[in-house]
């Protein structure tokens, strides 16, 4: 495995980045030391399945191995969201055959031919006849035949199979009217705000105003925690434009999509999201079975290759793993041969710089015309890079949003900009807090470049963003240079 060093050539242009989500295979120091050196960008915590105990200490190591690597890994936590559940199912579970009529039931009980306990009180009155119930990620479905609108729910089984303990339910049929945020949520809420990590992701999204209901309780907590919507429900692909402008970043959460829409709409889907993103300079993440056979086999499947190569293809900021890294037997590997796809794939294919109509009337125009000229400019003159100063971000996310094959380096005063600009596509982030004029501060990051290796003399360069770098303001200059 090619782990040598995280500033590594091969990893350090690589534009797609990658997201490992944590777990009992990789919650041990030594471990996302091996994660991050074989490329991992950002690490997922699953707040589904959280003891604070164990993510302070791994909060911690990540924390304690970018300032030993020099590195800036990024954290993201997850909440859960209104999961629904079945209750407990007797021994090893039970088998239930197509036309098998049973009661679903709010009362909690132990489950059995005739009823299933099902953990959503409200359910009964959201419900109506006809609306299917997806069991088991799909693996068994039932048909609401009637419903007493308080406690019981008469359905038969369309396709059935082995019910076990505690399986998820899929309502793709039925508006339930679950709050966005639970209160395990709330609670997960206030470790994430407390830790101050990079991202926070928010299950189940239904409407755009559930994202701006997440943002308001951070914003009433101080913070400014960027938050991406996980889009998994039908009514978030129906919502999409609306959704993905309020939110900071969007993930394809494929796992749950994949189940209440038909599989084969899932693709088409994926490739309108990503497009979406871009068109709105928000990251998107495509997540879920991306290389799963590693969780068990030490290389993918032809077909996962492909997989994660249509997702780069696609024009995603970020792939994520899931259960390959949190309980697989060989999580660095997985990121290995990861990172050898997507490379590949960026260096053999021509399909990064992209061009969309700006809004005149957008109270950013002038900025964002700046972005854009500093990406077509990279590509007109063959820029080995374009370098950046931002405060805010804005430029970075900008900027990438046109997917320039010369790539991003920005340097900015606010470090934890650093850690959470490590989600967006082909940027890099550098501290810098010197006030300097901008051609003294051109030079001065040209010199800090050529010291890493990064930039050699006659390199042609793109340099745009906001001036000084302290500004409020937005993008205000693009140049061109050449590295002496």
């Amino acid at each position: 495995m090619n782990m040598s060093s995280p500033g590594d050539l091969v990893t350090a242009v690589r534009k797609t980045k990658i997201i490992a989500t944590l777990g009992p295979a990789s919650f041990d120091k030594q471990r996302l030391r091996e994660l991050i050196l074989a490329g991992t960008n950002v690490f997922r915590l699953n707040f589904s399945h959280a003891d604070y105990d164990i993510l302070r200490r791994v909060i911690a190591d990540i924390r304690d191995l970018n300032e030993e690597l020099d590195v800036s890994t990024g954290i993201l936590g997850d909440l859960q969201g209104p999961k629904i559940r079945i209750g407990t199912m007797p021994g090893e579970g039970i088998h239930f055959q197509a036309g098998d009529k049973v009661t679903l039931v709010t009362t909690p009980c132990t489950g059995s031919k005739e009823e299933i306990y099902i953990n959503y009180p409200q359910l009964p009155q959201d419900i109506r006849p006809g609306d299917m119930l997806l069991l088991d990620d799909g693996k068994m479905k039932l048909k609401a035949l009637s419903s007493n609108a308080r406690d019981r729910i008469q359905t038969e089984v369309v396709a059935g199979g082995l019910l076990s303990s505690r399986k998820g339910v899929n309502l793709p049929d039925t508006e339930v009217s679950l709050p966005s945020l639970t209160e395990k949520d709330r609670k997960d809420l206030d470790f994430i705000l407390e830790h101050k990590l990079d991202w926070v992701a928010l299950s189940f999204v239904r409407k755009a105003s559930d994202v701006e209901e997440l943002r308001q309780e951070i914003n009433n907590a101080g913070q400014e925690i960027p938050v991406m919507a996980k889009i998994e429900k039908p009514a978030a692909v129906a919502d999409l434009e609306n959704i993905i402008a309020v939110s900071d970043a969007v993930m394809i959460a494929r796992g749950d999509l994949g189940v209440e829409f038909p599989i084969e709409q899932l693709p088409l889907i994926q490739k309108r999201i990503v497009r979406l993103g871009m068109d709105l300079c928000k990251p998107v993440v495509v997540a879920t079975q991306m290389m799963e056979s590693m969780i068990t086999n030490f290389m993918p499947t032809r077909a996962e290759a492909n997989d994660v190569a249509n997702a780069v293809l696609d024009g995603a900021d970020a792939l994520m793993l899931s259960g390959e890294t949190s309980m697989g037997a060989h999580p660095a590997q997985v990121v290995d041969y990861m990172v050898r796809i997507i490379k590949t794939v960026e260096d053999q294919s021509e399909i990064y710089y992209r061009d969309h109509r700006l809004s005149q009337d957008s109270t950013t125009f002038i900025s964002d015309q700046l972005c854009y000229l500093a990406s077509r400019a990279a590509m007109r003159i063959d820029a080995k890079t374009i370098v950046g100063f931002t405060k805010s971000g804005y430029t970075a996310f900008q900027v990438s949003s046109y997917r320039p094959k010369s790539g991003v380096i920005v340097f900015t005063p606010n470090k934890a900009l650093l850690t959470r600009i490590s989600l967006v596509w082909g940027v890099r982030a550098l501290y810098y807090d010197k006030l300097t004029s901008t051609d003294e501060t051109i030079e001065d990051v040209s010199r800090i470049l050529k010291a890493k290796g990064w930039l050699h003399a006659g390199d042609r360069v793109v340099n745009t963003g906001v001036m000084p770098i302290r500004s409020v303001h937005r993008a205000n200059f693009v140049k061109l240079t050449v590295v002496e």
